[in-house]
């Protein structure tokens, strides 16, 4: 018992430890990686490896220029194969959020399209009527 709870003692101070850095990795490789998706408007490997190399060459900053050269190296090695393996399940699961980006936007504009069209419609209809009322006004004053 006394072994256990050393265990997970270390485990609970040092986890903490770790949590933070594990948890602002993947949040900076993550951001990294959509935002070259959104900009480039594609979902490539090397967008991955690109988000692993800052990510890995930020966290190894101030180790100086090696540790920066290292962090690149070692996000990039490590980026492309999680890239690879993110694109892979997309696959798997149908629809890769490319296409569910494409499939929404095209979704929303056929939507709005077709709102316009109505209210574009519900006008003319409104200026028919407006034509057709003066048009009386000046049938009865021509007999006056």
């Amino acid at each position: 018992q006394s072994a256990h709870r050393a265990g997970l003692r270390s485990f609970i101070r040092y986890g903490w430890r770790w949590s933070w850095r594990v948890a602002a990795f993947v949040t900076i490789f993550n951001t990294v990686s959509t935002g070259l998706s959104v900009y480039r408007n594609k979902t490539t490997i090397s967008n991955f490896a690109s988000a692993g190399a800052f990510t890995g060459a930020l966290f190894r900053m101030h180790l100086g220029l090696q540790g920066l050269a290292g962090g690149f190296v070692f996000g990039t090695a490590f980026g492309i194969p999680a890239g690879g393996l993110l694109m892979i399940m997309q696959k798997l699961a149908g629809e890769t959020l490319q296409e569910k980006r494409n499939r929404e936007r095209t979704e929303l504009y056929e939507q709005k399209l077709a709102e316009w069209q109505s209210r574009l419609g519900v006008t003319e209809v409104l200026g028919q009527t407006e034509s057709n009322a003066q048009g009386g006004l000046e049938m009865e004053r021509a007999r006056e």
